[in-house]
């Protein structure tokens, strides 16, 4: 007995008492929640913590003599069993100092305590005191015989453990960032603090359980319900399959407290082994960055709101062309900003009235200019038809936004909401087959006045109109306002300059003795300004006939004037008898007169009783002569510069027109392209011209349709002369 003493004075408290017993089971020493059951029989594999600590078992019996010795004792004390079993473990293991403390820590055990733990000085075999620490206690056996069983460890070592242990509890439970650990079988294990304020779920709904799994009594309690499990746990085993980690992997979804709000998160998941490296689960780290993503989402949404205006500003107002401007700001706010679309327009401001006047009495009469839809959808069909006029009463929503000029945003559409949608029944019936949940208008404001209204609806987009909606739909629709507003004024512009046009060409110019003549005049594209082309045909005394062709440089209302002067001035001067040299000096002068203005023309005159026609031009293209069995000719011609310029004399030339000879005289509208030279375009001229003689009438319609382009930025004049046979 004077053998078995493994204690210290020096120990305290702190060392360990019979008092302190074992944390409770199923909580951390640091108070963060696990759960695993182990399988009963579930062999454990070597390299396990207890394994790491070297736990060692001595057993002695009642006179204090070693009887049972483990293979941990022999490594932790160097004496291997059959140098240790049978002697007094004090002599054995204690320094002569220690045993006196040793025997009656010793007899406490055996006779009155039963048990004591604590750390003690041990003598090693090689000679060195290594530090212990025992948990002592006592033992009977059946046949009444009292024996005392130390399990012993190294303090080093059960120190460093313990350190590892309370730190890594310490973070976990400290740590902002969730951590989870779980099983194999991807059950929770082991839940901190940070983790349950993450997922709104307390710790003891984590435990034992998935991500996805119903809860107690069959009631749905899974730990996120909101949350694609499926795929959480598919990249979990993937890690637990390969040991590669998944590091911060972006993730959206909704939390059981929060079901309305997404949250985001950053995922890690981390492969747990063992000390013999077994597969033992998953650690799962989530950084919440639900704010930082609502940020982004908020800053895209910001830009992309910045895209489509810029955007907006270039595919917005590309002509001048009312119809083109409304399909143009159509396509931009569909798929982005709404499912279907459409632009309607005060039906006054086409007429010439005043904006204002379309909204008396409340009704408002719209004129639909431009539908468009992402997706074939039952809904086009309620909308009014490209050009149709509809009288919408105050009731509608879209004439109350067109009365009062402000947006009018039904985020939830309800049944009743419909009729004051539609224009009619049937109208809105097509509205709720076509599935319509949110419905936005905002007016369409130029310069002060309202010109109509952006009519914009979700079906298939899930998210309803909101104010940010409100906001980015008004900014497009103030930019397509005021390219609408120039359209209308444009066009209302274009109309008085093709009315004063046409007014001053030649409204039924009389037969000419010895000629036929045929003539044509096409105004410029819907997207461009009429001209000053013009051409005509004066009777002269002596039964001669001048041909005129003239083209004034510039477009609108101030070229069709000018062009109206210079007609009026070359009639004049043509019926004084005057050969075209002089009447296109006289013109020049008269043009320098008008200010700013310039033109090209050619004057020719012919005689039926000579057949001789003199012909002078002032900068225009050379006219084309006609003959039976020859190629068509451009008449070579001393071509001065145009009127307007001066200080240039003009030049007479004079050519004989047999019998069924032609000239085509024609300005620069028909000939002229981007893509093309003059010369290429002008030896296509005469090569429609080559062939069978046609009907004047003919040929004009043949170069009208062969040459004229429909986006061409010039009018075109044409006249085709051909002497009687």
């Amino acid at each position: 007995m004077a053998d078995a003493r493994p204690a210290s004075p020096a120990d305290g408290p702190g060392a360990g008492s019979p008092e302190t017993g074992p944390p409770a089971s199923g909580s951390s020493p640091t108070g963060s929640s696990a759960a695993g059951p182990a399988a009963a029989g579930t062999p454990a594999a070597a390299g396990g913590l207890l394994d790491v600590l070297g736990v060692a078992a001595v057993v002695l019996d009642a006179e204090g003599r070693i009887r049972l010795w483990s293979p941990q004792a022999a490594a932790l004390f160097g004496y291997p069993a059959e140098e240790a079993l049978g002697r007094y473990a004090a002599k054995l293991l204690v320094e002569e100092a220690h045993q006196e403390r040793v025997l009656s820590l010793f007899e406490r055990v055996m006779k009155r305590d039963g048990a004591w733990a604590g750390t003690f000085p041990v003598r090693h075999r090689d000679g060195r005191t290594v530090l212990v620490e025992f948990r002592n206690m006592r033992l009977q056996a059946d046949n009444g015989r009292l024996f005392a069983l130390g399990l012993a460890s190294e303090q080093a070592t059960l120190r460093r453990v313990e350190r590892d242990l309370a730190l890594s509890m310490r973070l976990v439970d400290q740590s902002p960032i969730g951590l989870a650990v779980l099983d194999t079988e991807l059950r929770y294990v082991l839940v901190n603090p940070a983790l349950e304020r993450i997922n709104g779920v307390p710790a003891d709904r984590h435990l034992g359980r998935r991500l996805g799994q119903v809860g107690r009594a069959g009631r749905t309690g899974e730990v996120l319900p909101l949350l694609e499990s499926a795929a959480v746990e598919a990249r979990m085993r993937q890690v637990m399959a390969t040991g590669v980690p998944m590091l911060d992997e972006f993730t959206t979804g909704r939390v059981a407290s929060d079901p309305d709000g997404e949250r985001a998160w950053l995922l890690s998941v981390y492969r747990l082994d063992d000390q013999s490296s077994r597969v033992i689960g998953v650690a799962v780290s989530v950084v919440d960055v639900t704010e930082q993503h609502r940020t982004a989402v908020s800053a895209a949404h910001a830009r992309r709101r910045l895209s489509l205006i810029a955007d907006a500003s270039v595919r917005i107002g590309t002509t001048l062309d009312l119809d083109i401007t409304a399909r143009e700001l159509a396509d931009v706010v569909v798929p982005e900003v709404a499912d279907i679309a459409a632009v309607d327009v005060l039906d006054v401001i086409l007429t010439g009235a005043r904006p204002g006047d379309g909204t008396a009495g409340g009704a408002v009469r719209f004129r639909a200019l431009a539908v468009k839809s992402a997706y074939r959808t039952q809904a086009e069909e309620a909308a009014d038809p490209v050009g149709d006029v509809a009288l919408y009463g105050p009731t509608r929503l879209v004439a109350r936004c067109a009365r009062t000029g402000r947006p009018v945003l039904v985020p939830h559409v309800l049944a009743e909401d419909l009729p004051r949608i539609a224009r009619d029944q049937d109208a809105a019936r097509l509205l709720a087959e076509a599935g319509l949940h949110s419905y936005l208008a905002v007016p369409l404001i130029a310069r002060g006045q309202v010109l109509g209204a952006l009519d914009l609806k979700r079906a298939r987009n899930p998210v309803p109109f909101g104010p940010d909606d409100v906001l980015l739909a008004s900014e497009l629709a103030a930019h397509a306002a005021v390219s609408i507003d120039n359209a209308r004024w444009f066009q209302r512009q274009r109309h008085a300059a093709l009315a004063l046009q046409r007014h001053l060409l030649p409204q039924d110019p009389h037969p000419a003795p010895g000629l036929d003549f045929a003539y044509r005049y096409q105004p410029a594209g819907a997207a461009d300004e009429t001209g000053g082309d013009w051409f005509d045909v004066i009777p002269l005394t002596g039964d001669r006939t001048a041909l005129v062709v003239g083209d004034v440089m510039g477009s609108g209302i101030n070229a069709a004037a000018t062009m109206g002067q210079l007609r009026a001035t070359a009639r004049a001067l043509g019926r004084l008898g005057l050969d075209p040299a002089t009447v296109l000096t006289h013109l020049d002068a008269a043009t320098a007169d008008l200010g700013e203005a310039m033109a090209t023309c050619v004057y020719a005159v012919y005689d039926p009783h000579t057949r001789l026609c003199h012909i002078s031009t002032a900068g225009h293209l050379p006219p084309v002569h006609l003959r039976a069995g020859r190629h068509p000719r451009l008449l070579r011609l001393t071509t001065a510069v145009p009127l307007g310029v001066g200080g240039i004399p003009f030049i007479t030339t004079s050519l004989t027109l047999a019998p069924g000879d032609a000239l085509v005289l024609y300005t620069d509208g028909l000939v002229e392209t981007r893509d093309q030279d003059i010369d290429t375009r002008l030896l296509t001229l005469t090569d429609l011209l080559a062939g069978p003689t046609r009907p004047i009438e003919e040929t004009c319609d043949l170069l009208l349709s062969a040459l004229r382009r429909p986006d061409t930025h010039d009018d075109v004049a044409l006249l085709i002369a051909r002497t009687h046979a």
